[in-house]
């Protein structure tokens, strides 16, 4: 198993609307936990969090539909698969995180995912508040 969690959220906006927010990648530092900045550098996002900065990688993009983001440490890896579903008026994200580890990581695999998990679980609950607060653009 390497699915860290799954989280759903329904955002009363257009798929549309939620799509610019989502991959606003600058702006998302207001639902990004922990995040002080992002650079995109071409695919490249470079996160500055906790006093360092960690690049990710835009790895699979379907306009208004799905982004994956993808990065790797060591012997860690991230993919995060952020999907929007219309549904009317409103819009359902889908977020899965998955973390694969290899090597000396391997026994931390468990906590690793629990901490992805309690550290980015809220990801799509904040961007629901900070999309629906910003009244519609």
């Amino acid at each position: 198993m390497t699915t860290a969690f799954i989280a759903t959220a329904t955002i009363d906006r257009p798929a549309a609307q939620v799509w610019a927010r989502l991959t606003d990648w600058p702006a998302a530092t207001a639902w990004m936990p922990g995040v002080q900045s992002i650079r995109v550098n071409g695919q490249e996002l470079i996160f500055h969090t906790r006093g360092r900065d960690r690049t990710g990688r835009v790895e699979t993009v379907e306009p208004g539909r799905t982004v994956v983001v993808h990065s790797a440490q060591g012997g860690v890896s991230a993919a995060y698969t952020y999907t929007c579903a219309p549904d009317g008026d409103r819009t359902k994200v889908t977020l899965t995180a998955d973390c694969r580890v290899a090597g000396i990581w391997r026994p931390l695999a468990g906590l690793l995912r629990t901490a992805i998990r309690r550290t980015d679980g809220g990801q799509l609950a904040a961007l629901k508040r900070t999309i629906e607060a910003s009244g519609a653009d």
